[in-house]
């Protein structure tokens, strides 16, 4: 079934079409969560929040927008709140990780450490900057549906975005001269 029609399904009660789309848009809500907040376990629970709110709400949503984007909007509010509630903390659980004899071990060990630099960035950004970066960069949004998504205006998204970008370049220049974290 095409998204649109487990959409109308959902929304004309069939609960096997409702099951299946929020089976699908699981992946992209936890991703969104996790990276606004750094934390698996606060994402955990802001994308299990959302998913319930979208279950609970898919009879409200009206093709004005595009249903991503109206999905995205929940998320966000929902890791703002989240946000302002309590700060969050970085998870400091240890990974495990498995090479093969294919993989250059000390390439794999620096890109773990790029990506916690690039995670740390974007955790040390402000709430409503870091929303629009995790919407632009890890879910392809256009600048439109960013603004639609988080009801802004198009030249606040676009501001945001250029503060954000400049932040996090500062940032890890910093990590990159060795400077101080946390």
């Amino acid at each position: 079934m095409v998204a649109t029609e487990l959409i109308k399904a959902a929304q004309a009660g069939d609960r096997d079409a409702l099951v299946t789309l929020l089976r699908e848009i699981e992946p992209h809500v936890y991703r969104t969560a996790y990276y606004m907040l750094g934390n698996e376990q606060d994402a955990l629970d802001v994308a299990q929040e959302a998913l319930i709110r979208i279950y609970t709400k898919i009879q409200t949503y009206e093709e004005k927008a595009l249903f991503k984007t109206w999905v995205q909007r929940i998320v966000t509010n929902i890791c703002i709140d989240k946000f302002r509630k309590k700060r969050p903390s970085v998870s400091i659980e240890e990974h495990e990780m498995v090479f093969t004899s294919a993989h250059d071990v000390e390439d794999e060990v620096l890109s773990t450490f790029v990506a916690k630099d690039i995670q740390e960035a974007i955790d040390k950004l402000p709430a409503h900057h870091r929303s629009v970066v995790v919407l632009r960069y890890l879910h392809d949004f256009s600048y439109n549906e960013i603004a639609d998504s988080l009801g802004l205006p198009l030249n606040t998204v676009k501001s945001y975005l250029f503060r954000a970008r400049h932040q996090l370049q500062q940032l890890l220049q910093d990590y990159q001269k060795g400077g101080v974290r946390g």
